[in-house]
């Protein structure tokens, strides 16, 4: 369970962080995405980072409860298959990158979920 808060301790501001910077500066991420799917260096490192990160919070925290611990687990897992596919499907990474800079709603729902997530395990993680 202590690790279980500490990740939570962790996660939980930085997804509301990036949630409120996203809703507040759509644009700015929107020009940030346009120069990040040019780039397959920064593609290939992303996935690569994406790919420790994920594993690194699956070896510490691979907790399969029906409680607010499983967000933490499902983040890990989501984490390490999205970081499989982006090194070894760039282009659908681009392609779905690019699909993502037309629609302006996709910042508001990505910001929203951040912010979900971010405030659930806030509360788990310092007030609970």
């Amino acid at each position: 369970m202590q690790t279980s808060l500490f990740i939570a301790k962790l996660l939980g501001p930085s997804f509301l962080i990036v949630g409120t910077a996203l809703l507040t500066k759509p644009e700015a991420f929107r020009v940030l995405l346009q120069e990040f799917i040019k780039s397959g260096v920064l593609l290939y490192l992303a996935g690569i980072l994406g790919l420790v990160g994920g594993l690194a919070l699956l070896l510490t925290h691979n907790v399969w409860v029906l409680d607010w611990r499983l967000i933490i687990t499902l983040l890990g897992w989501v984490t390490v298959v999205r970081a499989i596919g982006t090194i070894f499907l760039p282009q659908q990474i681009v392609s779905i990158g690019a699909k993502l800079i037309e629609h302006r709603s996709s910042f508001v729902i990505a910001a929203v979920f951040d912010l979900m997530i971010g405030a659930v395990l806030s509360y788990f993680g310092y007030l609970a």
